[in-house]
């Protein structure tokens, strides 16, 4: 895994200075080696940072030149199947290899076969930079689902004017023309839903590339061509012309993927581990690998001393079942408390889920024993995992027979002292706002549509009409949470969390984790013949409704009862969080309460520190839960103060 940068158009003597401190900005994601190319007179840098996992010696260091001269790459990422692209190449145009690394198969695809079909033929996960010498275009590429992020655009006036590109942020930041302007329509979607949403950055004129997208830059055109070389769209498409009624036949088709997709995962010259969580997913993915292991995998999880949210006693069963050489963490408070400070360094930009905070940790104690790391992120996702699936379905069903006056009115009848008075009630019967809780369910009612309640439970912060902005000209608009009408409700759901939540939320969290480490993290459920095969499989086998209890994620549960045994997994889920709203009245009070106080809120002009004042008092003195709301403010609040002292 790597960290690439750039920068097209300009002034010579900036951009020399510049490329040196980008790359600079990214050594954590690329501890190994660093590299520059240039080219004067088309005003081209590139800029590159090694992670060494493939062909470990320097003739894998990049920017790399192709064997024609007319391609130069700087590439984050992993082809899993550049082997096998090897093999094609000898057979046709026999090129003399001088390395082992997936770079250079890249390149003499580039070569012989073009840009978009050597991206068809490549799985992996990565970001990719290209100067063509002979048209003299950039060109920028992204993976098919975003695991590895790009970001780009121009920025600076008159002959400053640049073309800019990286891995993360902070290394266009480092560039003299970049313009640190926040966009108050990405805010207002950050405050919305947690993360930056869709192409959008914090700043105004970055955005990301695309997933499974190639962009086209010219320092005369700009961005003049954008293709795409794959489209989940179309793989929905295909999958539901081509269902596979056969429970066995689906089950044998998955199995059969999900082993050839980590066995391709587990090709590396460095040491290589697994996250071990104890749920379906991670389980799964560790009893395949360790059937591909001559010896025991390196398992690793995180436990907290708060059995509310302790995880560790499974993942431990599991890892004993398997084998697998495991370890654990159990953490403090502290431990978790002491990454804070660091979090708007390591992302970047605002970013709210709290579940990054053990995924760093997790992350730190993985790299102390392995540079790669393989985990069962997006099996939720793909293959029906999340209990609020079935929660949409069932309230739903139910709201949609109530009169619309009832549905309107009963939620204006929950006033503030009565949720006061029901968490108060709630804490004798040690049952924590209960009130808020039935506040939540309440506002559920005044939907109009199914895909309306899911929007009210994903984003779960700040309500459309309720965000704290102070100018509110450019609302965030949140079309791309419409729901596919080709698929059933159900899995439209899914693939809106795969649009969305999965890209926004889980790939930035475990990238950016990850990567603050020099930790390659690596998803098998990612693979694209895996997402391809499962839109073939029907809703049915995914979600298991035949039963009073629904089973989700049926066809992997049924796999994984291959492996290990019923007791081991038949369990609630429980989910990857921490104590925020006790840590607000405690630990993290001071900080908070300079971060909330009125006069940091008002001095910056954003956001209305009267509302969100008010909802910190209420919090402070037990009688509301408001941490979802408040943390995510917190996080904006230490970015921008960072931002402006950094």
């Amino acid at each position: 895994m790597c960290g690439i940068v750039g920068v097209l158009g300009g002034e010579e003597h900036i951009n020399r200075v510049a490329i040196n401190e980008m790359s600079y900005a990214l050594r954590h994601r690329g501890p190994d080696s660093d590299g520059i190319w240039k080219d004067i007179s088309s005003e081209i840098f590139l800029g590159h940072r090694r992670l060494s996992i493939l062909d470990v010696s320097s003739r894998g260091n990049q920017p790399m030149i192709s064997k024609s001269g007319r391609y130069i790459i700087a590439f984050n990422g992993e082809i899993y199947n550049h082997l096998d692209l090897r093999k094609q190449l000898d057979l046709t145009y026999n090129p003399l290899w001088e390395s082992t690394s997936d770079t250079e198969t890249l390149l003499n695809g580039f070569d012989n076969w073009g840009i978009k079909e050597t991206m068809k033929k490549s799985i992996g996960m990565f970001a990719i930079s290209v100067w063509d010498t002979k048209e003299k275009v950039l060109i920028l590429i992204r993976d098919r689902t975003g695991e590895k992020p790009l970001y780009y655009g121009y920025q600076g006036i008159g002959k400053n004017k640049v073309m800019l590109f990286s891995s993360e942020l902070k290394a266009l930041r480092k560039h003299k023309s970049f313009q640190s302007d926040i966009s108050l329509e990405a805010l207002d979607g950050y405050l919305q839903y947690n993360t930056l949403q869709g192409q959008q950055s914090i700043y105004k004129g970055i955005k990301k590339v695309k997933p499974g997208t190639i962009l086209y830059i010219s320092k005369d055109k700009g961005v003049f061509n954008e293709e795409s070389y794959w489209s989940l769209d179309e793989v929905v498409q295909r999958g539901k012309e081509n269902i596979i009624t056969s429970k066995e036949e689906a089950m044998a088709g998955l199995i059969e993927v999900l082993e050839s997709a980590i066995s391709d995962q587990m090709i590396s010259d460095v040491p290589l581990g697994a996250f071990l969580s104890g749920g379906i997913d991670s389980s799964l993915i560790v009893a395949m690998m360790q059937k591909y292991s001559s010896k025991p995998i390196k398992t690793f999880s995180i436990g907290f001393e708060d059995e509310r949210y302790n995880e560790a006693g499974y993942a431990k069963d599991i890892a004993n079942f398997l084998n697998t050489d495991h370890q654990e963490l159990i953490l403090t408070p502290q431990d978790s408390l002491d990454i804070i400070p660091s979090l708007s360094t390591i992302y970047d930009e605002p970013f709210a889920d709290s579940s990054q905070i053990p995924t760093i940790l997790v992350s730190k104690l993985a790299r102390k024993d392995v540079t790669v790391c393989l985990s069962g992120d997006a099996g939720d996702e793909i293959f029906g995992g999340y209990t609020r699936y079935i929660q949409t379905q069932k309230m739903w069903n139910l709201i949609s027979k109530l009169p619309s006056l009832l549905r309107r009115s009963l939620p204006q009848q929950l006033s503030n002292n009565s949720i006061f008075l029901l968490n108060q009630l709630g804490n004798f019967f040690e049952k924590p706002f209960v009130g808020d809780r039935l506040s939540k369910g309440m506002q559920l009612l005044d939907s109009s549509s199914g895909r309306e309640i899911y929007k009210k439970l994903i984003s779960n912060h700040w309500t459309k009409e309720g965000v704290p902005l102070l100018h509110t000209e450019n609302k965030f608009s949140d079309l791309t949470y419409d729901l596919d009408s080709r698929v059933t409700f159900l899995e439209g759901l899914m693939l809106s969390d795969i649009k969305n939540y999965l890209l926004n939320d889980i790939l930035t969290k475990v990238d950016r984790a990850a990567m603050s480490v020099s930790l390659e993290g690596r998803i098998p459920f990612l693979d694209h013949r895996v997402i391809e095969f499962s839109w073939r499989i029907p809703i049915e086998q995914k979600i298991d409704n035949s039963s009073q209890m629904p089973i989700q994620k049926s066809i992997l549960r049924n796999i994984l009862l291959q492996h290990v045994p019923r007791h081991l997994i038949d369990r609630p889920k429980k989910g990857f969080s921490v104590p925020i709203g006790d840590w607000l009245r405690g630990p993290l009070r001071e900080w908070a309460e300079d971060l909330l106080s009125a006069h940091r809120i008002g001095q910056d002009g954003l956001l209305d520190s009267v509302v969100i004042r008010k909802k910190w008092k209420e919090h402070l003195s037990g009688n509301r839960n408001w941490q979802s709301h408040l943390w995510n403010i917190l996080i904006f609040q230490q970015w921008l103060h960072d931002q402006k002292n950094g």
